[in-house]
């Protein structure tokens, strides 16, 4: 049988031919894959020519083209629809790239070719894209081991193939526990308070599943409704306790030890390639610098939010109190009284703002201000290949009918999917031989499916959310660089979340809200009344919302910027002091975030979860730009686009963004629109 993932794929825009791909083609592909780019490796190691920035960074760039499409289809598909196969493949296939990393970086013939060019880069009249893909391969080298004694070497190759191990091993172990439990309801009454809507998908979710009576999960749009509506306190704190209680029961989904034998590997590598702590080693090539200025940026915004977030939980629990003789309020109490004190202060709740955020319409609405803004156009089209009929295809153009990009859309839950919501690309932009090759970008999301009765109707978060992965498509989309490891979002870690989060922004807007938010039943626009709601209720514990992204941040950089994770005994202990200074609730003695905290521990986010509060102040200074001229206005547009969106990692992401801008990003703007500090 031939194996498709071997052959120049013959497929419309050189697409993934999913229909054709059995699982059994992975593992001989990639493979395979690595045989090939190894010899290419060994073709520019071996060229007896002088080594100059074409045939040996360059050529670098553009090596292992087959096996990086390969794998991003395969840890694509291990993340959107996997199956126990899936996972047992990738268990194999990562140790084997991670040994291939290693082969590249600690190759000492390579990285002497690769020294020589970089030695001699003053004299080569580089562009700005070639010395900065120079600078990075150079230190891609002496940042990963390449000047280490041999016996180190293997030591590095020993820690790489561990943690590509454990980090999928976590990842697997949270998707089961997810997709393990199940809260099976056969009393309605205990479903007081939660919408018609949630309702049905409960009923439907029990159907498919030859039960009676609803089932409750803890896939969002399942657990979210029911934690934000549910009357029945006990039946929220049930369910909240086994959210909260994912990979931490002693059993064989347990991931206290894996977080911290990743947390012991980190550390080790770090200190062997001359690092204090993992953290330094991270945010060397980060904007931040150093653990001491991401502490710093933590700990202010901290001391600013910190007296608001005290002041809002005063509050609710005094509401609480008041409305239900509530005497400590508990976690699982958080978005239910919330939620309420919402209504009762702007008379605004999610169930009143559904109707008028269908998907479909949503997504032409998102569709409609990136052709505004950047002149794009969106066709659905069915003659690609998808992985799975949810998905949704379309072509990208620009406004002269010039193809721009391929993007996939997954809009529900299912078992073989993680939770949550993420872009991610299929194929990298890049330039070669005269030829600009597109990308083809996906974006993942968990939405609540359509049921018997009713459309997939979105909630106002999840609005955000969709606008949210949609600006990192944009990034993806419009990349337009040369070279493929500095297209689209490679860029640095704390600067990528700028054009998903500054998205985020349009939701909010009168302007861009006519353009999408009709009601799904009558077709009327959504009355300004609650725009105006929105807008009023975007700051509603915007306190409390800070401390909680801070509170992550700071447990990150507590696993990941302590002197000695050797001498950690206990998850849970160590989890509980990093809160210390973040805490409002009480804490849950059954429950513990750490294990299953995907985006540090199997995710890139290690040393890198301040990125969002980091990336938030870069949103909020460029959205008060857009602001000044009219959100819709083509020349901030058009700046945006040129040295933000298509850049990519081609420069120093603060030159970029004051090519943009003007001037640097100022820290008020973010507090002036949390409503932390007065205009």
């Amino acid at each position: 049988m031939i194996n498709i993932l071997l052959k120049k794929f013959q497929t419309p825009f050189n697409t993934a031919p999913f229909s054709q791909i059995n699982n059994s083609d992975f593992l001989p592909a990639i493979k395979q894959g690595i045989e090939d780019a190894k010899a290419e490796i060994d073709a520019i190691t071996n060229n007896p020519e002088a080594p100059t920035f074409q045939n040996t960074i360059e050529a670098l760039d553009f090596s292992g083209e087959q096996l990086d499409r390969v794998s991003s289809i395969f840890f694509n598909l291990n993340s959107a629809e996997t199956n126990d196969e899936i996972q047992k493949i990738a268990q194999e296939v990562s140790p084997l790239l991670s040994e291939f990393s290693n082969d590249i970086t600690l190759n000492e013939a390579l990285f002497k070719r690769v020294k020589t060019v970089y030695d001699a880069k003053d004299s080569l009249d580089l562009t700005t894209e070639q010395a900065t893909l120079l600078d990075k391969k150079y230190k891609s080298f002496s940042r990963n081991g390449a000047n280490l004694a041999e016996d180190k070497k293997q030591q590095l190759r020993e820690i790489d193939k561990e943690l590509s191990k454990l980090k999928l091993k976590f990842g697997e172990n949270v998707l089961a526990e997810t997709n393990k439990y199940e809260l099976h309801i056969t009393n309605e009454d205990d479903l007081a308070g939660l919408p018609e809507g949630a309702i049905e998908a409960a009923a439907q979710l029990a159907e498919n599943k030859g039960k009676d009576g609803w089932l409750i999960t803890l896939d969002y749009p399942s657990y979210i409704p029911f934690m934000t509506y549910v009357d029945n306190r006990e039946l929220r704190k049930t369910l909240a306790i086994a959210f909260g209680a994912k990979s931490f029961q002693n059993d064989e989904l347990d991931n206290q030890e894996i977080v911290l034998n990743i947390v012991k590997l980190r550390h080790q590598r770090a200190n062997l390639l001359g690092y204090k702590t993992h953290a330094d080693f991270v945010l060397e090539e980060r904007m931040a610098k150093n653990p001491k200025t991401v502490q710093t940026f933590l700990n202010d915004i901290l001391e600013k939010a910190k007296p608001a977030a005290q002041k809002e939980f005063k509050n609710l629990e005094q509401f609480a109190k008041d409305l239900d003789g509530i005497d400590q309020l508990q976690k699982w109490d958080s978005a239910y009284y919330s939620e309420k004190l919402k209504q009762k202060l702007f008379n605004l709740d999610d169930e009143k703002l559904k109707p008028y955020f269908k998907l479909e319409n949503v997504i032409n609405g998102a569709f409609t201000v990136a052709e505004k803004l950047f002149g794009l156009q969106f066709e659905e089209i069915n003659t690609i290949d998808k992985y799975h009929d949810d998905v949704l295809t379309y072509k990208v153009t620009n406004i002269n009918g010039d193809y721009i990009s391929i993007l996939y859309a997954d809009f529900f839950p299912r078992p073989g999917k993680r939770n949550g919501a993420w872009m991610t690309s299929y194929k990298p932009q890049y330039v070669k031989d005269g030829e600009n090759s597109r990308p083809h970008i996906s974006i993942v999301c968990n939405f609540t499916k359509p049921t018997k009765s009713k459309p997939s109707l979105l909630t106002f978060n999840e609005v955000t959310t969709f606008f949210h992965e949609f600006g990192h498509a944009l990034h993806g989309m419009l990349a337009n660089t040369t070279y493929p490891s500095l297209s689209g979002t490679s860029v640095f870690w704390d600067f990528v979340e700028l054009p998903s989060q500054v998205m985020e922004n349009w939701c909010y807007e009168k302007e861009a809200l006519e353009l999408f938010a009709t009601h799904y039943e009558t077709g009327e626009v959504i009355p300004m009344e609650l725009v105006e709601k929105i807008k009023e209720s975007a700051t509603f514990h915007e306190g409390m919302q800070t401390l909680r992204q801070l509170s992550f941040g700071l447990l990150d950089m507590s696993w990941h910027g302590g002197d000695s994770p050797e001498n950690i005994t206990s998850v849970k202990d160590f989890e509980t002091q990093a809160f210390e200074n973040t805490k409002l609730y009480p804490d849950v003695p059954e429950n513990c975030m750490s294990t299953s905290f995907s985006h540090i521990f199997q995710g890139g986010y290690s040393s890198g979860y301040y990125s969002y509060k980091w990336a938030e102040v870069l949103d909020a200074d460029a959205f008060e730009y857009f602001k000044e001229e009219g959100i819709f206005n083509p020349e901030v547009a058009k700046k945006f686009k040129d040295h933000v969106l298509s850049q990519g990692g081609t420069e120093d992401p603060m030159i970029l963004y004051k090519r943009f801008r003007g001037k640097e990003p100022q820290p008020e703007a973010l507090l002036r629109r949390a409503g932390l500090i007065k205009n």
